[in-house]
Formats: C-alpha cells, sequence, structure tokens
C-alpha cells in the first residue's frame, strides 16, 4: 500500500504539516497509519479529496467543531449543512453592514442617537379545521416579517412570494432603498408565477434601524399596537372593502358578505396588480402582528389586541392567537407573525 509521509502528503494538498496534525488530534482527518517507532504519521493518496475538502471549509471560514459535523454526514445533509452555514454569515455580515451605515451617520451627524432597535418575534402556520392542505406561509427574522395566502392550489405560489423576499434578509438594504427593493422582490415573484393558475397574496415589513417598509396587496393584512390601541396599517385588496370604500356596504355588512374573500389584487404572474408600499417609524414597544384572512374572519380585533397587549413573549402571543382562531372554527389556513420592538 501506497503511504506518504506527512511533508509529502501536506504539499499535495497545500497544507501545513502542523495543520494536518491539529486535524487529526480533533479526528477530522487521522492519517491511514502511524509508525509505532517513529511515530510518524502516513497517509495515504485516497485520503486526499477529504483533506481538500476540509480545507475548503476552512477556507469558507467555518469552524472546526462544524466541519466534524459536516464530514460526519452523506452529501445532500452536507450541502444542506454548508448552505446552512453560509446563510449564517451572509445575515451577520449583513448586521455588521447595518450597524457600520448607522456608525458612519452617526459620526457624520445624520443618525439619530445611539440606540439601536431590534425585533423579538415569532410565526406560525396551521392548517385549521377544514382545509385538507395549507397554502399559508409566514416568515420572520430580525429583519424581515411576511405573510403569505396563496388561492387555487397556491402553496407554490405563496411560497415563492416569500423566497423572492428572503434575499433580503442578507444584504444590507438602507431607509431610503426599503420601498424599491420590496417593490422589486413582489416584481421577481411575478415572474416566477407567470403562466401559473395558481396566486397569492402578501403582507410583508422590511426593517433598516428604526425605519420599516411595508409592501401589501391582498387581504393579508398587518396590525401594529401602540400606546394601548390596535392599528390596522393595510387595506384589505377586496371586491367587497371596494364597496366600503364606495359607501355601497357598511363594515359590518362586509364582513358577512358571502364574496368577501374576492380579491381585487394579488400577485399572479401578470404583473397588472400593483402592491401598496409604505415606510412607517418604529418604536420601542410597538408589537406588529401579520397575519392571512384565516386569522381575521375568525378572531376579533378585541381579541387580537388582548392577546398582544398581554405580558406574553411573540411565542406566547402567535399561539394564543392561533388558539383563538380554532375556538371560532379555524376556517381557512392560518398564518400569524408577532414581532416586539425591543432596544438592543
Amino acid at each position: 500500500m501506497e503511504l506518504w509521509t506527512i511533508g509529502v502528503f501536506a504539499r499535495a494538498v497545500r497544507l501545513s504539516p502542523k495543520a494536518l496534525r491539529l486535524y487529526d488530534e480533533l479526528g477530522l482527518l487521522p492519517p491511514a497509519v502511524v509508525d509505532r517507532e517513529s511515530g510518524y504519521r502516513l497517509y495515504h493518496p485516497s485520503q486526499l479529496e477529504q483533506a481538500r475538502f476540509i480545507a475548503w471549509l476552512r477556507r469558507l471560514g467555518m469552524p472546526l467543531a462544524r466541519i466534524r459535523t459536516v464530514i460526519g454526514l452523506n452529501e445532500e445533509d452536507a450541502a444542506a449543512e454548508v448552505e446552512a452555514y453560509w446563510a449564517e454569515v451572509l445575515a451577520e455580515t449583513a448586521n455588521r453592514g447595518r450597524l457600520a451605515t448607522f456608525l458612519v451617520d452617526y459620526l457624520r451627524g445624520r443618525g439619530s442617537a445611539m440606540t439601536e432597535l431590534g425585533i423579538r418575534y415569532a410565526a406560525r402556520t396551521d392548517i385549521g379545521t377544514v382545509r385538507t392542505s395549507n397554502e399559508d406561509v409566514a416568515y420572520a427574522s430580525g429583519r424581515l416579517l411576511a405573510v403569505a395566502d396563496g388561492v387555487k392550489g397556491g402553496g407554490d405560489a405563496s411560497a415563492a412570494a416569500i423566497a423572492a423576499l428572503k434575499p433580503l434578509d442578507t444584504r444590507a438594504v438602507p431607509a431610503g432603498e426599503l420601498l424599491n427593493a420590496l417593490a422589486a422582490a413582489v416584481g421577481e415573484a411575478e415572474r416566477v408565477l407567470q403562466g401559473s393558475e395558481a396566486f397569492t397574496t402578501l403582507t410583508a415589513m422590511l426593517w433598516s434601524d428604526s425605519q420599516l417598509g411595508l409592501v401589501h396587496i391582498g387581504d393579508t393584512r398587518a396590525y401594529v399596537l401602540r400606546d394601548d390601541e390596535l392599528l390596522q396599517i393595510t387595506h384589505d385588496h377586496t371586491w367587497v372593502q371596494s364597496l366600503v370604500d364606495e359607501g355601497r356596504l357598511s363594515p359590518d355588512e362586509a364582513e358577512s358578505h358571502p364574496q368577501r374573500a374576492m380579491l381585487a389584487r394579488s400577485i399572479s404572474g401578470t404583473g397588472r396588480d400593483k402592491p401598496d408600499l409604505s415606510v412607517h417609524e418604529a418604536k420601542i414597544g410597538d408589537r406588529y402582528l401579520l397575519c392571512s384572512d384565516g386569522l381575521t374572519r375568525v378572531v376579533s380585533i378585541e381579541q387580537k389586541r388582548a392577546a398582544l397587549r398581554r405580558e406574553n413573549s411573540p411565542d406566547e402571543s402567535a399561539e394564543e392567537l392561533i388558539a383563538l382562531a380554532y375556538q371560532g372554527g379555524a376556517p381557512d389556513n392560518i398564518a400569524v407573525v408577532v414581532a416586539e420592538v425591543v432596544m438592543l
């Protein structure tokens, strides 16, 4: 059996003997043979591929402990782990980029006092008691909140809308570019859905320091609880709501109208309907609720307010809202995102 000394093997993989000894000590790359008399480590040429793989992971910046996990996985799971690690790196880079922008603005007198806002958040979906599949999607992170409700087999449509937004989660978007970034994401979702019969609603918020950009199309909703008052900050794009706007129906009549779910605007792949875009100022203590009509139709404003105003965590509030939807019969899929603005 052909064996190489540690020096020859190190040159072949462009690593130092010191690195190979460390990889051996950590169980990442044990030598093929250790000479009993001299203690020399000897390697087989078949180990080159794993050694190079470890070296590439190190060049990526992956910690050795995580590399040990990756090399113990099958190829598909290892690929998913590398992908997950890189998403974390991008998110951390974006966070550092936002902090750098904040500090530059602060030092040049363009920023506010040195107080950084963040959010605590939770996202939940539930199939409900009637539907056989769940076409609602909810997503939440430290920068992006979103819910989407697919229609006509629209699980893929709602997932496509959220997928179009996710790159914004790992990109530093200045406050002045929030709406452009959100509009571009909706355009990407429209492109993906071209030729599809399915369509989806979307309500999403993207954060930059104390500014949040809001994009909305359809009948998913966004609310803010501020100073103990719950306000709806989106406007439903439904046929029934248009009748209310025209004074032909009262809000109470609209709630029970048999065609209250008929959408006037949606993301459908045609690009015909345009979303509402707006910028809002976040304040410490604000609580935001994004939800699908599976919640709004069966949970009253007062119930929503009570669930949000209690000293609950976002997780607890989201769970309570899902439970309230079940108390109301849960006849549709339910999507809920709850976020609280806090000082970091």
